[in-house]
């Protein structure tokens, strides 16, 4: 949560993992996040780049591919949208949301942008793509159920980045994004059995979260493993 320059040595330094999410975004957001992701790369500590918006507008898409350009980046996680644009595709992100996910063009897209870059890419959307570069993974829920109320709520793309930070703390880039998109998948599922409105479906995500164990993960996510063409 920080944006000030003066704290992010500090900050930094003390961290198992980073994550950038360029969401909020202005000139001295940006100067933050460079500085970040260099301290980090500097000091080998791994960095998860969530790029909120690219391909909406030129000024997103410019820092994105500049904090990538800066090297250190562990691993990209965004929508299809913006995933596409790092490739440079345009046109399939509004604000912050993908307009529309070819889910063929979206493994495509995650293997192109993992060997471009030389980092792990994650392509969320009902299926997941996860590369980097050499080996993809999908990630699916076992159900439907909560499709519906996870389009009528915002912010869940930068919690899905925060739980790949966690785990790449602990884990190296591919597994990490995999544990992390998979963890999102069953608490969202279990979350959404327990209440279908935006509000109390947020906090039942917070429970589950909490409650989470092997057991429930396993049943509440679909992890498949493919060879890159």
């Amino acid at each position: 949560m920080a944006h000030s320059p003066e704290e992010i040595e500090e900050l930094v330094a003390s961290a198992d993992a980073v994550v950038v999410n360029i969401g909020t975004l202005d000139s001295n957001s940006t100067y933050s996040m460079v500085k970040a992701v260099t301290i980090a790369r500097e000091l080998g500590k791994p960095v998860v780049l969530d790029p909120v918006g690219a391909g909406a507008t030129k000024l997103r898409t410019r820092v994105a591919l500049l904090l990538l350009s800066l090297g250190g980046i562990s691993v990209v996680k965004g929508n299809f949208g913006e995933i596409s644009a790092l490739a440079g595709e345009f046109g399939k992100t509004r604000g912050v949301e993908a307009i529309a996910c070819d889910n063929g063009r979206a493994r495509e897209v995650a293997v192109e942008v993992a060997r471009r870059f030389g980092t792990v890419v994650a392509v969320t959307g009902k299926v997941d793509y996860i590369s980097n570069g050499r080996e993809v993974y999908t990630v699916e829920p076992k159900s439907s159920v909560a499709d519906e109320v996870i389009r009528r709520v915002t912010g869940l793309g930068c919690i899905v980045s925060a739980l790949i930070g966690a785990y790449l703390a602990v884990e190296e880039p591919l597994k990490a994004a995999v544990a992390g998109i998979a963890t999102f998948k069953a608490v969202a599922e279990k979350a959404a059995e327990e209440s279908t409105y935006p509000g109390s479906f947020n906090v039942k995500l917070c429970d589950w979260l909490h409650r989470l164990d092997g057991d429930t993960l396993i049943k509440h996510a679909k992890v498949v493993y493919y060879e890159a063409e």
